[in-house]
């Protein structure tokens, strides 16, 4: 299962939406350098699918790449249905495993008051940064499912 990069994004600040950037340094158990989401624990990347945001936009919405504060957006994989422990390599380097599907959304943030919904809590997903390195758009995305992981010996 093979995606594309289409935006990497940060913010300084919790809350609010990222910026799109040409290019991201991801920090092996960190995150993404520059990011108020980047440190310790299993939810150091966020992950949207472009499909999704495409979908916000149907309701008629007006919505890009880092509007759902997600850092990475990416076009052509079924985030939500891939199962926990899958890896995702970004590039030549980053490789990335995937630790949560979906959030709770406590506070109802400025896209779930326009729309009624917001796809980021249900259709998100959340990675710790196994090995780091520097992507952009446009970088390849393979999927590994954990079934096709090699176990260690």
């Amino acid at each position: 299962m093979e995606g594309v990069v289409i935006a990497v994004s940060i913010s300084e600040r919790k809350g609010t939406r990222k910026s799109n950037m040409d290019q991201v340094e991801l920090e092996e158990d960190h995150g993404l350098s520059g990011d108020a989401h980047a440190g310790p624990g299993h939810r150091q990347v966020s992950l949207l699918a472009l499909e999704s945001i495409e979908k916000m936009r149907r309701k008629g919405l007006d919505v890009s790449p880092g509007d759902f504060a997600e850092n990475i957006t990416i076009q052509g994989v079924d985030l939500v249905r891939l199962p926990l422990g899958s890896q995702l390599r970004i590039g030549e380097d980053v490789l990335l495993i995937l630790t949560q599907i979906g959030k709770e959304c406590h506070n109802r943030c400025a896209i779930y008051y326009q729309a009624g919904e917001c796809v980021m809590p249900i259709e998100g997903i959340f990675t710790r940064v196994a090995r780091g390195g520097t992507i952009r758009p446009g970088d390849r995305v393979k999927v590994t499912l954990p079934e096709d992981v090699p176990s260690l010996p």
